[in-house]
């Protein structure tokens, strides 16, 4: 049966690999049995027309709030085959915010995990809309406890059985057909109230794009996932949902938060032979455990200075790395954010499978992508199939802001005309914010993002994200931030204090709080040997806490650019 979908849009998707892949396993829990593509077929059309029973029509917006999971993706699928608008909610958004994109979306029906419904619980809403447990499709009631929402959970799911069952014989009473041009997800980038951006995708918008990424990221009916990113963020859900439907390829969920004592045997259970990361899952896994073994004696840290016997080191652990996931994992992709510099070349050392991708959620999200065996060294690839990507105004070195165009371009901001004629130049160019360049084999390098560029004192660029990675290739650094303050360059530094208390708990407290002021002030000048005279660092503030984050794990830069 051929692949190619009857049109652009996530139901051709669903039927079609129903079609060609009907029993085999779509998505599961990492513990639980399989939906085959048939039941995820069946069952987000029944839920479709029970949506419809309930006044959803053609258009009308509707909520997911809730952890990944196979309902997940039954309702994402249901709303969006239907016509209707689905509105993935980032779970770590503060209920304030939650509550402001429920209402700037105008969501008539709500799917909330049992876990997520007290950021929504007494919240005052007009019109109200209708709360829908996603764990058993059931409405929820007002004032309801938490052992009742458990009681309902196995009747809820008989009685969607049943549904099911009765749908069978009312295949009529499914909506009409969404478009290609017709809206398919909502996104908000931001859980800050009142200034959430609502990027509107488009069924072409987002299936496109999934269908460009099969020529990099490769998957097969017997290629197995285990997710581990949030559904909501639309990384995960192109990549790590739309794609892997479209191949017929299995994904798994994990039922807890993605620590390493769930990880683990997840992975050796599953053995997965794909993964979606963000560079900071890797960057931690290589501080945290592959460096300090490779570094943990004397000769150890005085071999691995030297570049051949490094890179065999790192081909060694990379054998270790690769047996931690399960031992087959056959490709991982990375995105989201850039991967540091000396990460990315102990992948490279390791002949780790990986594949690196660049884009935004307002590209539903890739717009650069480089398979396996293309990868090069500090590049995040090159355009996406029917996407052309080039640099506004460049400088003498050919650096500029990013503007890409092609059919996954979101139509607009929600409401946002003003927003929207920032971010979209007239003829159809979406405005990245992020300096490039892009070589003659068209590469692009990014380079960071343009409104954290710093003018050095003669009106140089400095980027402080690659002063960052310098920083942290210490291996006593986790993070780094570097920010200017009244003409000087300054970065804070949080350290990695489990392993100084491990290699130096033979030191007393005082002298332990010495040799840590001693050691930031080697790493000041260590960095600023390596960088232009203008870069150079004035002092460096330890940084005790670990940075707040976004959800998609970026610094809040904002944060912390004071004294």
């Amino acid at each position: 049966m051929p692949e190619a979908l009857s049109k652009l849009t996530l139901r051709a998707l669903v039927e079609n690999s129903m079609a060609r892949f009907g029993d085999r396993p779509a998505l599961s829990w990492v513990d639980g049995e399989p939906l085959t593509f048939r039941d995820l077929y069946e069952s987000s059309k029944t839920l479709s027309l029970w949506l419809s029973e309930q006044g959803v029509g053609f258009g009308d917006s509707v909520a997911i709030l809730a952890e990944n999971g196979p309902h997940w993706g039954v309702a994402y699928f249901a709303v969006t085959s239907m016509g209707a608008v689905v509105v993935p909610i980032l779970t770590e958004f503060h209920p304030e915010a939650v509550q402001y994109i429920i209402r700037h979306s105008e969501a008539k029906v709500v799917f909330v995990s049992e876990k997520l419904y007290p950021k929504v619980e007494d919240a005052a809403f007009d019109p109200m809309p209708l709360f829908v447990n996603l764990e058993t499709f059931q409405p929820m009631e007002q004032g309801i406890t938490r052992d009742r929402m458990r009681e309902m959970k196995e009747a809820g799911l008989t009685s969607f059985r049943k549904l099911r069952e009765s749908f069978l014989r009312m295949t009529n009473a499914i909506p009409d057909e969404p478009g290609e041009d017709d809206v398919a997800a909502i996104i908000y980038t931001s859980g800050t109230t009142g200034h959430s951006k609502g990027v509107v995708l488009t069924h072409k918008n987002i299936v496109s794009n999934a269908a460009g990424i099969k020529h990099y990221f490769e998957l097969a009916p017997d290629d197995r996932l285990l997710s581990v990113l949030p559904l909501p963020h639309t990384y995960e859900c192109t990549v790590g949902l739309i794609l892997p439907m479209l191949r017929g390829s299995s994904i798994y969920y994990l039922d807890k938060p993605p620590t390493g004592r769930v990880l683990v045997p997840a992975m050796k259970k599953i053995q997965p032979t794909g993964m979606l990361v963000v560079p900071l899952i890797i960057e931690k896994m290589f501080r945290g455990t592959v460096l300090p073994r490779l570094t943990r004696s004397g000769l150890l840290r005085f071999l691995y200075k030297y570049r051949p016997i490094r890179r065999f080191l790192h081909k060694m652990a990379g054998k270790k790395v690769l047996e931690t996931f399960g031992g087959q994992l056959r490709v991982m992709a990375i995105g989201g954010a850039g991967i540091a510099p000396d990460v990315e070349m102990f992948l490279r050392d390791a002949e780790f499978p990986y594949v690196i991708g660049y884009g935004l959620t307002e590209a539903a999200p890739l717009l650069a992508a480089s398979s396996i065996e293309k990868t090069r060294y500090l590049s995040t690839g090159y355009a996406m199939p029917g996407v052309s990507l080039r640099i506004d105004n460049p400088d003498e070195n050919g650096e500029g802001e990013l503007l890409g165009i092609g059919p996954n371009i979101m139509r607009e901001y929600l409401k946002s005309p003003m927003g929207t004629a920032e971010a979209i130049t007239e003829d159809g160019w979406l405005r990245t914010g992020d300096l490039a360049k892009i070589d003659k084999d068209g590469y692009v390098y990014i380079k960071g993002r343009s409104k954290n560029l710093i003018l050095g004192p003669s009106g140089e660029n400095i980027y402080p994200e690659e002063v960052e990675a310098i920083i942290c290739q210490s291996p006593y650094v986790l993070e780094a931030l570097v920010f200017q303050h009244e003409g000087r360059l300054y970065a804070r530094v949080h350290l990695d204090q489990a392993r100084l208390d491990e290699e130096f708990a033979a030191l007393s407290v005082e002298d332990l709080e010495t040799k840590t002021v001693e050691l930031m002030e080697a790493l000041r000048q260590t960095v600023n040997s390596k960088v232009s005279s203008f870069i150079r660092i004035q002092n460096m503030i330890r940084q005790p806490e670990p940075f707040e984050k976004t959800p998609t794990q970026k610094i809040k830069r904002y944060l912390y650019t004071g004294m």
